[in-house]
C-alpha cells in the first residue's frame, strides 16, 4: 500500500511533461526517442532491460522489482536535409504541361524538436507491479513557404500523438515475466497545402484539415531471465485514429469558387503495430552485449480516410518494415557505465509514393551515451547519436479536384538530399 501510494503521487509528472512536446522526425514519423539510457547503444536491448524506462517497448520491464523507481528523459532532435525540384510540371485542363515553378530548392523542411518521454513504477507485492510510461510516439512537423514547388503536395504537416500507457507485470516463475498494457493516445493533426487555380495567371488558393480525438491500442509482453542473459519479446497492437474537425478551403477563383467553404467532418487513419524481439547477455561482469529486432506493421498507414460529407481517401502506400540494433554496455567504473549501439532502420515509404509531407529514407543510427551513478539512488543518463539518410526520390503523381472536369495532375519528380540528424538527449533515473 505504501508503494501505491507513492505511484499515485508521482502519476501526474510524466502527463505534466507533455506541456513541452515538440516537433520532430524518425522512421517514417514515428519516434523511439523514449529512452535516454537506450538511446545511447541505438535502442538495441530495450525490450529485455528492466526498469520503467524500457516500459514503451516492454510492460514485462517492470516484474520483480523492488519499491518504486522513476525516469524522465529528453531528447532535442536537430534534423537537416534538402528537398529539391528535379523537373515537376503541373498540367491544367486544356493547357500544354508547365513547370510548377517556385522555390526549386526547400532547406530544412523538417522542424527541430524537443521529445520528453516519462515513466514512473511500482512493486506492490514480491510478484506483481504496476506502472504508467508518458511518451509522444508519432510527432514531427513538417514546413515549407507557399513559394515553393512542393506547395500543392505540402506546405505544413504537423502530427502530435500523446499516449499515456498504464501497465501491470508479473513474475509468473523466478525465470518468467509476464506484462499488459493500456495505450491511451490523443492526436493532433494538421495538414495543408496549396490549390492551384485555373488560370497560371492567378494567386493559389489554400486547403487545411484539422482534427484531433483519443483512441486505444494495448501492448503484451515477456521476458525469459536466466542467468546472464535476458530474451524478450513483445507486441504493440496498432491503433485506429479517428480525429473530429474541419476541411476550410479559400482562395479559389472562377469557376472554383463555389469550392471555397469549411466542412466539418472527420480523419481516419492508423498507426502501426510492432513486434518486437531482443537479448541481452553479460558476457562478463562489465560487459553487456545487446541484440534487437522491431517489425513494424506500416502497411496499416495505407491511406487518411476523410468522412462525411467528402468522402474521400488520401493514399499513403506504406510498406511493412524491419529494423536491427546492435550495441554494448560496458561498467567501467561503479559508478560509470559507458554504450554504444548501431542501429539501421528502413523506410516505409518507396519510390513512386513518397511525398514532401514525409520526406523519409533509408537510414543508419550511430549513438553512443552514459549513466553516472549520483548516488545509489539517482542516475544522470547522456546519448548523443548521428542519422545518416539515404537520399530518396520525391515523386507522387498527386492532383487537384481529382475527378471532375478542373482535375489537375502536379507530376512530382524530386529528391531528398544530404539529410541527417544529431539527436542529443538527457534524463534521469530514481529509485526509491
Amino acid at each position: 500500500m505504501r508503494n501505491f501510494r507513492k505511484i499515485s503521487s508521482l502519476a501526474a509528472m510524466p502527463v505534466a511533461f507533455f506541456a513541452y512536446a515538440g516537433a520532430a522526425h524518425a522512421s517514417a514519423f514515428y519516434l523511439q526517442e523514449q529512452s535516454v539510457k537506450g538511446a545511447g547503444r541505438a535502442f538495441s536491448g530495450e525490450v529485455a532491460d528492466q526498469g520503467p524506462e524500457s516500459l514503451w517497448w516492454n510492460p514485462a520491464s517492470i516484474a520483480d522489482q523492488q519499491g518504486c523507481a522513476g525516469s524522465l528523459g529528453v531528447s532535442g532532435i536537430l534534423p537537416k536535409g534538402n528537398v529539391v525540384n528535379q523537373g515537376t510540371v503541373i498540367v491544367r485542363p486544356g493547357q500544354a504541361p508547365r513547370a510548377v515553378g517556385g522555390d526549386a530548392r526547400s532547406a530544412n523542411p523538417i522542424r527541430n524538436g524537443l521529445l520528453p518521454s516519462g515513466a514512473v513504477s511500482c512493486a506492490i507485492t514480491p510478484r506483481l507491479s504496476i506502472g504508467l510510461a508518458a511518451t509522444s510516439p508519432f510527432s514531427f512537423t513538417t514546413d515549407y513557404p507557399l513559394t515553393s514547388w512542393v506547395r500543392y503536395t505540402a506546405d505544413r504537416t504537423k502530427l502530435r500523438t500523446y499516449d499515456l500507457q498504464p501497465s501491470v507485470a508479473f513474475m509468473v516463475t523466478p525465470q518468467i515475466a509476464i506484462g499488459a498494457a493500456l495505450n491511451a493516445e490523443y492526436s493532433d493533426a494538421q495538414l495543408s497545402n496549396a490549390l492551384p487555380n485555373l488560370s497560371p495567371l492567378l494567386a493559389d488558393g489554400h486547403q487545411e484539415l484539422k482534427g484531433n480525438g483519443w483512441d486505444f491500442g494495448y501492448t503484451v509482453g515477456a521476458q525469459f531471465r536466466t542467468g546472464p542473459v535476458t530474451l524478450a519479446a513483445s507486441y504493440k497492437s496498432k491503433i485506429e485514429h479517428t480525429l473530429k474537425g474541419s476541411v476550410t478551403t479559400t482562395g479559389l477563383l472562377g469557376p472554383l469558387a463555389g469550392q471555397n467553404s469549411r466542412i466539418a467532418t472527420d480523419a481516419r487513419f492508423s498507426t502501426p503495430w510492432q513486434v518486437t524481439f531482443g537479448a541481452r547477455a553479460a558476457v562478463t561482469p562489465k560487459v553487456t552485449l545487446n541484440a534487437q529486432a522491431v517489425r513494424s506493421g506500416w502497411s496499416e498507414f495505407d491511406a487518411i480516410r476523410i468522412g462525411a460529407p467528402l468522402n474521400v481517401a488520401i493514399p499513403e502506400g506504406y510498406h511493412d518494415t524491419w529494423s536491427y540494433a546492435g550495441g554494448v554496455d560496458v561498467a567501467v567504473a561503479s559508478q560509470l557505465t559507458l554504450r554504444a549501439g548501431v542501429q539501421h532502420d528502413a523506410s516505409p515509404t518507396s519510390d513512386g509514393d513518397r511525398d514532401a509531407r514525409v520526406p523519409d529514407a533509408d537510414r543508419w543510427n550511430f549513438a553512443t551515451g552514459a549513466s553516472i551513478a549520483v548516488t545509489k539512488a539517482f542516475t544522470i543518463d547522456t546519448a548523443v547519436s548521428y542519422i545518416m539518410f539515404k537520399n530518396a526520390k520525391i515523386d507522387r503523381l498527386t492532383a487537384a479536384y481529382a475527378g471532375t472536369a478542373a482535375q489537375t495532375p502536379i507530376v512530382v519528380n524530386g529528391e531528398l538530399q544530404k539529410a541527417n540528424a544529431v539527436v542529443l538527449s538527457l534524463g534521469g533515473r530514481l529509485r526509491f
